[in-house]
């Protein structure tokens, strides 16, 4: 899911160099290992967060179809067995500290951490009849903290190396730079899942202070980037080629917050006392349904953008994996929205847009297989 390389021009970091010479610039880095097989990046994370959240949102879908959970329990073991072959073939090539060089790629760490919360998520709301309520609960709480402090820690390590080490041009902001600080508003939101099985009293409520601490932090960052990105769009060249999808990433980010204030006001009850709980349920509403027009706006814009680039001829790329994901965290959040109002509005909005997720994830799953396939062969042929 790497975006082309004019979408994240990194420029020289300042040296010894004399006064008035021309820095030189940074070497590329290696894309293949010692073995000669080529480098995946963890952009590659994106597909088990696309496919892991077109199970999730059936859960939440407000209309439902006979025959639809068990459908989405199937595309969720498929999600965790991605998952799996993603994370045993990541560490084996051992390209972490390449990558975390890469100013493109580094980006791209917060994946892992949610397609494990991603993956975890389903485990507790489908994997129960298939492995049992425990072993989904035990599934969910491990793959949940370990996507915890990887969210945390990429939130915290990506724009500390972009301060420190990467230098950019003045167009080089895209959605990207939002998958570093994504995470915490994940874990967030699949942290509230969790809170009705925590033992009453300290333990359940530092679970929801904690959570509503980590999507304060993704709330605040996401936007401040949102801003980065948004400027990015007016005072330069329109995005073209596989950058054009990572502008959807923004509409992940905007329906993950009003998914996170659902779910985090559902699991507030039991935990806070009675004044707060309902201050959550009043922010959960007229701040949802805020964030939720905004990010109306930016679908719009990201349509947009994007048909203008199959219209010019928009070949596959990863990065069209950046389509699913945050088309199924607007699925999510509108259906939130729809479970808090009421309102057929916002009910069959959200139908609508999960028709469309399910569409536009068969196209990128086919295309996808075929690309690995392809690619596949060409290593065979080098063989």
């Amino acid at each position: 899911m790497t975006p082309h390389p004019s979408s994240a021009r990194a420029v020289p970091i300042e040296g010894d160099a004399a006064p008035g010479v021309p820095l030189p610039a940074r070497p590329r880095l290696p894309t293949a290992n010692a073995t000669g097989r080529p480098l995946f990046g963890p952009s590659w994370f994106a597909a088990v967060m696309g496919t892991g959240i077109v199970a999730n949102a059936v859960v939440t879908l407000p209309r439902s179809l006979p025959g639809l959970r068990t459908a989405a329990t199937v595309v969720w073991s498929g999600a965790g067995l991605l998952l799996v072959v993603l994370a045993v073939g990541y560490v084996r090539q051992r390209a972490l500290r390449l990558h975390a060089a890469d100013p493109t790629q580094s980006q791209f760490f917060g994946a892992p951490a949610v397609a494990l919360l991603t993956v975890g998520a389903g485990a507790l709301q489908l994997g129960g009849p298939a492995i049992g309520e425990r072993a989904a609960l035990d599934v969910d709480l491990t793959l949940w903290s370990l996507g915890t402090v990887l969210g945390l820690a990429t939130a915290a390590t990506v724009p500390y190396l972009m301060v420190t080490r990467h230098r950019f041009a003045p167009d080089a902001a895209f959605g990207g730079w939002l998958m570093p600080v994504v995470p915490p508003l994940v874990s967030a939101t699949t942290g509230a899942l969790l809170v009705p099985h925590m033992p009453a009293g300290q333990l359940r409520l530092a679970l929801v202070l904690g959570c509503y601490a980590m999507f304060g932090l993704g709330l605040v960052a996401a936007l401040l980037v949102l801003a980065m990105v948004y400027s990015r769009l007016v005072h330069h060249d329109a995005p073209t080629g596989a950058m054009v999808p990572t502008v959807w990433i923004g509409l992940g980010a905007l329906g993950q917050i009003v998914t996170g204030l659902g779910a985090l006001a559902t699991a507030a009850p039991g935990a806070l006392p009675t004044p707060y709980v309902h201050g959550t349920a009043v922010l959960a509403l007229l701040g949802g349904v805020g964030v939720w027009g905004f990010a109306m706006l930016w679908l719009a814009l990201a349509a947009a953008l994007t048909v203008r680039e199959f219209r010019a001829g928009l070949p596959f790329a990863p990065t069209w994996w950046s389509f699913i994901f945050p088309l199924g965290a607007c699925v999510t959040g509108t259906s939130a929205l729809a479970a808090r109002t009421g309102s057929q509005v916002f009910v069959w909005a959200a139908v609508v847009l999960y028709a469309l997720l399910v569409a536009a994830w068969v196209v990128v799953a086919y295309r996808s297989l075929r690309h690995a396939g392809a690619h596949t062969g060409g290593l065979r042929g080098r063989g």
